[in-house]
């Protein structure tokens, strides 16, 4: 794994931001074995929304964030943690566990998906684009592309069960996830050249 020492920019969408609010959350809630509820309330009161003193993303705050959407994305994201992880099981390779991926990109994939399989959601390729974004501003190496891939086998998993496809013809990630060094976590090549672009509001 290799985290980014970049920050993500405080200019960014109030939505795009509150996804990044959610992957933190959902993060110290794994970590800390805390309710969501309380999480909420601290990131709330002490990290969303713009402060007297104007701190940024470098002083641990997220002034931009959509609050609604941050408490929606992490309430539902912590609540289908074990869906989320079946999911994931269902598209890495065998020999790469949920349990052994960054809690970090646990998080966001369990936020990710979440947005996903709600109703009205953005389009796929839309919400893929999100959080590739947002992966790109906590990890510096191969992590995006792992993001790119497991989230584009799970859309189409999930679009090929709303067609009725036997579960043998489902996608999987095809990834080659090096047992050490800095890029741990990443795809080949090929696995990652699928290209998701904005296409409508996230």
């Amino acid at each position: 794994m290799a985290h980014s020492d970049d920050r993500l920019s405080p200019a960014m969408r109030p939505r795009t931001a509150a996804r990044v609010a959610a992957v933190q959350a959902v993060f110290q809630i794994e970590q800390g074995n805390d309710t969501a509820d309380s999480v909420i309330i601290q990131f709330v009161q002490h990290r969303l929304g713009t402060t007297l003193a104007g701190e940024t993303f470098d002083d641990g705050f997220i002034p931009e964030a959509d609050v609604t959407l941050f408490t929606r994305l992490t309430r539902q994201a912590e609540a289908g943690t074990e869906h989320v992880h079946e999911l994931l099981a269902e598209v890495l390779p065998p020999t790469w566990p949920v349990k052994r991926l960054d809690p970090v990109l646990r998080s966001l994939f369990a936020v990710a998906i979440t947005e996903m399989e709600e109703k009205g959601a953005p389009p796929v390729n839309v919400i893929i684009n999100e959080y590739l974004d947002v992966a790109h501003g906590f990890f510096s190496g191969d992590e995006p592309k792992l993001v790119n891939g497991v989230l584009d086998a799970v859309a189409k998993r999930r679009a090929a069960a709303a067609q009725g496809v036997a579960s043998s013809e489902e996608p999987k990630v095809e990834a080659e996830l090096s047992e050490d060094g800095p890029a741990d976590h990443a795809l080949t090549e090929a696995a990652a050249e699928t290209d998701h672009s904005h296409d409508g509001q996230a």
